[in-house]
C-alpha cells in the first residue's frame, strides 16, 4: 500500500483507539483508582520519564536500522500499556503502565514522521500531515461514542477496547507499511555504539548550527512544563471546581464536550489547511505565535472561571489552537533537517519536551493539592515564555528572507 494511504489509515485507527481510550481516561483514574491530583500529575511524569530515558536511542535505531520496524515495535508496546492500565486499576500498574507506554511512545516518535517525509517528500507530507489531522478527528468523533457506551457499562472497557484496536494497529502496518525512501545502514558499517554515536552528534550539530532550531527546542520545552498540568488536571477541575449540571453523569458530559471539539477541530483544520501556505516559514511561525498565544490566554480564563459557559468557550478556545499547533509544528520542523539524521533530531524536540514535563509536572501537581485553579493558571504562566521565543524566530526569518515579508 502506498504511504499516503497507509498514514491516513493508520491515524483513522489509532485515533479511534485513543479517543476510545482517553474520552474517559481521567474519570476512570479519578473515579476507579481514586488518584487525587498529585498521583494523576506523578503518572504523567513517570511517563515522561521514560521517554526522557529511551527517546535518543529509540531515535537512533529508526536512523540507523528501520523507521519502520521502529515505528511497529512502539504500536505494539503501546497496545500493551493500555491492556495493563485497563486490567488492573491500581496506582502501581498505573505507574507500570504510564512507563511502558512511554517507551512505546519513544519508539514512534521521530521515526514515523521521519519515515513520512522520507516516503512523501516535504510537499506532499506536509498535506498529508494536515489532512490526516481531519481524519483523526473524524475518527475521534466516533471514539467518543463508543467510549460513551462502553464507560456505561464498565470505565475500564474503553481502555481494553481501544488496547486491541491499537494492537490491530500495530498488524495493520506489518502487512501494509512500506518503507522505500529510507537506506539502512549496511550490516558491516554498523559499528555499533560508534554508529550511534555518530548519528547522534550529527542531529545535535543541525540543532547548534541553526538558530531557528535552538528556539524551537525552547519553544518545545515550556511546551512540556506546562502540559502535564492540563492534560492531567483540566477534567478533575470541570467536575470537581466547576462542577456539571445533574441531567448527565460526568462520563456522558466529558463525551458530548469532547464530541463538540472533534467536530469543530475537524472544520478549524480544514480552513486552516486551505489558507495557510505551509512552505512559507513565516506564515507559519505568525500562524504558530497566534495559536501559542491563545492557548495562554485560555488556559489562564479557564482556571480562573466559575461559569461553565465561559469555562466551555476557554476549553475550546485551547483546544483548537493545541490540535493545530501538532502538525503545524512537525511540518516547520522537518523542514529544516536533514534526512539522515531526522529521527534524531526529531526525538531531540520529543526528549525536551519530556524534560519539561518532568520538571513541570510535580510542581504543578503539588499546587493542584492546594487549588486546581491555581495549578492551571500557573500552567499558563509557565508557557508563555513561548511566546518570546517563537517572536525571535519570526523576527530572524524577516531579517534572513525579506520576501517573505513582503509576500506576507
Amino acid at each position: 500500500m502506498n504511504a499516503f494511504r497507509v498514514h491516513l489509515l493508520r491515524t483513522g485507527l489509532l485515533s479511534l483507539a485513543g479517543s476510545i481510550i482517553f474520552t474517559t481516561w481521567m474519570v476512570y483514574q479519578i473515579q476507579v483508582i481514586g488518584l487525587d491530583a498529585f498521583q494523576l500529575v506523578l503518572i504523567g511524569t513517570i511517563m515522561e520519564t521514560s521517554i526522557f530515558i529511551f527517546e535518543i536511542p529509540t531515535g537512533i535505531v529508526a536512523d540507523v536500522y528501520s523507521r519502520r520496524l521502529s515505528v511497529i515495535i512502539g504500536t505494539f508496546i503501546m497496545g500493551g500499556a493500555f491492556f495493563i492500565m485497563g486490567l488492573f486499576p491500581t496506582f502501581a500498574a498505573a505507574l507500570l503502565a504510564m512507563f511502558l507506554w512511554g517507551l512505546g511512545y519513544t519508539f514512534t516518535s521521530g521515526a514515523y514522521e521521519a519515515w513520512m517525509v522520507d516516503e512523501l517528500g516535504q510537499d506532499q507530507a506536509a498535506n498529508a500531515f494536515m489532512r490526516a489531522n481531519q481524519i483523526g478527528r473524524a475518527a475521534g468523533l466516533l471514539g467518543i461514542v463508543i467510549s460513551a457506551i462502553l464507560a456505561s457499562i464498565a470505565l475500564n472497557l474503553p481502555i481494553l477496547v481501544g488496547a486491541v484496536l491499537t494492537l490491530i494497529g500495530g498488524v495493520f502496518l506489518v502487512v501494509f507499511m512500506p518503507e522505500n525512501g529510507f537506506t539502512p545502514i549496511p550490516s558491516a558499517d554498523r559499528s555499533s555504539w560508534q554508529q550511534w554515536t555518530d548519528t547522534f552528534r550529527s542531529g545535535l550539530r543541525v540543532i547548534r548550527t541553526r538558530p531557528a532550531l535552538l528556539n524551537i527546542v525552547g519553544v518545545g520545552l515550556f511546551f512540556g512544563l506546562f502540559s502535564e498540568g492540563w492534560d492531567r488536571l483540566w477534567q478533575a477541575h470541570l467536575i470537581n471546581s466547576i462542577g456539571l449540571p445533574g441531567l448527565l453523569t460526568p462520563v456522558l458530559w466529558i463525551s458530548l464536550i469532547s464530541g463538540v471539539d472533534a467536530v469543530m477541530g475537524i472544520v478549524v483544520t480544514e480552513g486552516v489547511r486551505r489558507r495557510l501556505d505551509t512552505n512559507n516559514r513565516l506564515h507559519l511561525t505568525r500562524t504558530l505565535l497566534m495559536l501559542t498565544a491563545t492557548m495562554v490566554g485560555a488556559i489562564v480564563i479557564y482556571g480562573l472561571t466559575s461559569g461553565l459557559a465561559l469555562a466551555l468557550v476557554a476549553f475550546y478556545a485551547f483546544t483548537l489552537a493545541r490540535g493545530l499547533i501538532g502538525p503545524l509544528l512537525s511540518i516547520w520542523t522537518n523542514q529544516h533537517i536533514d534526512s539522515q539524521v531526522r529521527a534524531t533530531v526529531l526525538s531531540m524536540f520529543s526528549q525536551t519536551d519530556a524534560i519539561g514535563q518532568m520538571a513541570g509536572g510535580p510542581p504543578i501537581g503539588i499546587i493542584g493539592k492546594l487549588s486546581l485553579r491555581l495549578a492551571l493558571v500557573t500552567s499558563g504562566a509557565v508557557l508563555s515564555p513561548a511566546l518570546f521565543l517563537l517572536y525571535r524566530v519570526q523576527r530572524k526569518e524577516k531579517i534572513i528572507d525579506p520576501a517573505l515579508v513582503t509576500e506576507a
